[in-house]
């Protein structure tokens, strides 16, 4: 992603409110393109299809719960941090869930906005650097590459 490009977050819940209160919340306070989606199948569908850098989820959606779907979601697009909304009654089970399905964070319900944004920021901090350290392991391993056909040239010259 080039620096000009928005980041993508994509947000799953079941109810309306909470995605029209987090997308106009991030609207105002951050350049992020937001997606919303009511179905988690739907969101899985447009992950599938589309470039993204984040996806918060709900815990509790009667379709496919939010654990199951951001294992699906880490499935398609292991890079992408993932975040899950839970309510006081499910934290628990949503720590439970960081290790099962590599959680970044969970978050809960009801949410502060600042914590939010701190959230977020560090999700999408982490995810460019590990894009940056998935770079420059390609770049050194190529390095490598040449330095054996190097030395395998000189090698042959010196025998």
């Amino acid at each position: 992603m080039n620096d000009t490009e928005k980041n993508v977050i994509i947000i799953v819940d079941d109810e309306e409110m909470v995605l029209t209160s987090l997308s106009s919340f991030l609207s105002l306070e951050t350049d992020y393109e937001v997606k919303t989606f009511l179905s988690a199948k739907d969101a899985l569908e447009f992950i599938a299809n589309n470039d993204i850098n984040m996806v918060i989820s709900d815990y509790l959606m009667p379709e496919l719960d939010g654990i199951s779907f951001l294992a699906k979601v880490r499935d398609l697009k292991p890079e992408v941090p993932r975040i899950i909304l839970t309510g006081y009654a499910d934290k628990e089970n949503a720590i439970k869930a960081i290790n099962e399905v590599g959680l970044f964070q969970y978050i809960e319900k009801p949410w502060d906005n600042d914590d939010i944004l701190i959230v977020l920021r560090n999700g999408l901090e982490r995810q460019m650097l590990m894009r940056k350290l998935d770079e420059k392991i390609i770049e050194i391993n190529k390095a490598y590459g040449e330095l054996q056909g190097l030395q395998k040239e000189i090698v042959k010259t010196f025998v």
